[in-house]
């Protein structure tokens, strides 16, 4: 998960998806770095319009979180304040993931 975030970082600050520029991401974090993976990654994302991946899966998120946020929430009202507090975070994360496959079309 490491590598398409450092890809979404450099895409954002305008900055070119190179191995180089991965790697230097990725160490700046602390990640170990693994070539093959950061090659695997470029090379998936070339010709891939991320912007365009982006909107694709904002629209595909809502409906893919709906069934399971519905389902929880008769859960959350049983549950006390601070599970629901921890249960809304994993969904947010869940959210913001949901679309990252379409990134390698």
């Amino acid at each position: 998960m490491e590598y398409i975030y450092a890809a979404l970082l450099l895409h954002n600050a305008g900055k070119a998806i190179t191995e180089e520029a991965v790697t230097a991401v990725l160490q700046a974090a602390g990640v170990e770095v693994n070539e093959a993976r950061v090659k695997a990654l470029v090379a998936a994302l070339e010709g891939v319009d991320i912007e365009e991946a982006i909107v694709k899966a904002a629209f595909a998120a809502p409906a893919a979180a709906a069934a399971p946020a519905a389902a929880a929430a008769p859960a959350a009202e049983e549950a006390p304040a601070e599970e629901e507090k921890e249960e809304e975070e994993d969904h947010a994360e869940e959210d913001g993931m949901a679309g990252l496959g379409a990134l390698f079309g």
